[in-house]
């Protein structure tokens, strides 16, 4: 069994928009699956339906062995602890410093209180200067979050995700906010955290370079549908071509 299964998921928001129409998605141990579509795809919905940010209306989510979709809030709070989310408009909060974003990460486990008065115990500390170093922003780890560039506060945002020991990394749109240049300098530094930590990851990109660069498996959506799920290397052009062919 793959360690994230998703099945049969399916949402209509308020306004009567179908989002998912019956997805099914999964990732194995160590893959890293990308959700590639246009903007209105369903591919944010797909990835914050896996931790219930956004509620789905049927369906199955299963991650290593827990049925996600009928945790109970205390329960869902705990199963979040495994999922290490990335956001494309980052979500840090700019009056805290970049350490203590990172730190933000074990929330989850330490509670709001002990975050509210910055009573972090050592070790994580230590892991989040760990981070901080691997991500490439030690030298800013006391400026403000308001203070640093894009790139930067992504970087601020993948170590705030791995502070949780994820198990699973669920990304969304990581290099919408940046240029060409440092998008692809968040992707490699993305790439090599998950291959260097065995994290694997789903992550939403819109972007056909991206997909074929930085993916083990590449699963197309249009209008709320799966339309294709193929091993990256085996992707053909014209299956690429058919996901930014709106559908009429």
């Amino acid at each position: 069994m793959a360690l994230l299964e998703i099945s049969k998921l399916k949402k209509t928001y308020g306004t009567g928009e179908l989002a998912l129409k019956g997805v099914d998605v999964s990732v194995e141990a160590q893959e890293v699956v990308a959700l590639l579509g246009l903007s209105g795809s369903g591919k944010s919905t797909l990835l914050r339906c896996v931790n219930r940010l956004v509620e789905p209306d049927s369906g199955h989510i299963i991650l290593d062995g827990v049925e996600i979709t009928s945790l109970n809030k205390s329960s869902l709070r705990n199963a979040r602890r495994n999922m290490g989310m990335i956001f494309q408009e980052f979500n840090l909060i700019d009056r805290l410093t970049v350490l203590e974003n990172v730190l933000a990460g074990t929330l989850g486990v330490t509670g709001t209180l002990r975050g509210i008065f910055r009573a972090f115990h050592g070790d994580d500390i230590q892991r989040a200067l760990e981070l901080c170093e691997r991500v490439g922003i030690i030298d800013h780890i006391r400026k403000r979050a308001d203070q640093l560039s894009g790139g930067q506060r992504q970087r601020v945002g993948i170590a705030r995700a791995l502070m949780q020991h994820p198990k699973i990394l669920l990304v969304d749109e990581p290099t919408s906010a940046l240029d060409p240049k440092i998008g692809r300098e968040v992707m490699d530094l993305l790439k090599s955290i998950t291959k260097e930590a065995r994290i694997p990851m789903l992550v939403s990109v819109h972007d056909i370079f991206l997909a074929k660069n930085y993916s083990d498996r590449i699963v197309g959506l249009q209008g709320g549908e799966k339309i294709f799920d193929q091993p990256t290397a085996s992707v053909e052009a014209d299956a690429l071509d058919q996901i930014y062919h709106e559908a009429s």
